[in-house]
């Protein structure tokens, strides 16, 4: 049987993130979408998702996402067949990184949820594109669905988390680094650099995309999955 497929959003995103993709694999395999929602560190909620998904699947995360997705890599690599790190980073915050997240809170919890979400979810950097407004007005619905308090452990979780550089090292499965050519936020560089910390990824770059990539080029995402789900397993 296919290994099942476990999707892990970004900050302020559900299910709707990866859509697309979800519709089209759950054609040949069981997929699953995790909720991010719960803990204030990413410790926690990785404790929290090892109760819940699947006893071995492939395992693909989008920014937040994908940094819960290299703890639970850390802490149990035996559960996961094979990994996708979407528009992410192995890096923990800097302390000055960390501060700057504090006035979010604050504004969002003083009325002003609608701009910090924007601001957040970098909507102003989206990619130009004909669907642009469309893939902005879904990002900020899921964001208004989730509210302040998921958003505020969430950016919790971001400032506490560890340094996981050592733990792509050890990775031994089949892993590929997607990201947006446009990511301004986490630009391909730093792709690069995970990428090559870890022993035989695949690095796929999506032009016409930013920070969320999956959204705004689904179809070369799609590809990119397909082809992620292909590669050959690594047997321990």
């Amino acid at each position: 049987m296919r290994e099942s497929v476990v999707f892990l959003p970004d900050i302020l995103c559900d299910a709707r993130l990866f859509g697309p993709h979800l519709a089209d694999l759950s054609r040949s395999r069981a997929v699953m979408t995790a909720a991010l929602t719960e803990g204030e560190r990413i410790e926690e909620i990785a404790s929290a998702l090892l109760d819940v998904i699947p006893k071995r699947c492939a395992l693909a995360g989008q920014g937040l996402g994908g940094i819960v997705a290299m703890e639970i890599v850390r802490r149990a690599p035996d559960r996961v067949t094979r990994l996708c790190l979407m528009d992410t980073t192995p890096l923990a915050d800097t302390p000055q990184q960390a501060a700057e997240r504090d006035p979010l809170i604050v504004r969002a919890r003083a009325g002003k949820s609608g701009s910090v979400f924007a601001e957040a979810l970098r909507l102003a950097d989206l990619a130009p594109g004909p669907w642009r407004a469309e893939i902005s007005a879904l990002l900020q619905e899921m964001a208004a669905g989730l509210g302040v308090e998921v958003m505020t452990r969430q950016i919790r979780a971001l400032q506490r988390r560890r340094d996981q550089q050592s733990t792509l090292r050890k990775i031994a499965v089949p892993t590929m680094v997607l990201c947006g050519a446009s990511n301004r936020q986490l630009p391909v560089k730093r792709h690069e650099f995970m990428a090559e910390l870890i022993p035989g990824a695949a690095l796929r770059v999506i032009e016409g995309a930013a920070h969320m990539s999956v959204l705004e080029q689904p179809d070369a995402a799609a590809d990119a999955l397909a082809e992620w789900l292909s590669m050959p397993l690594v047997l321990r």
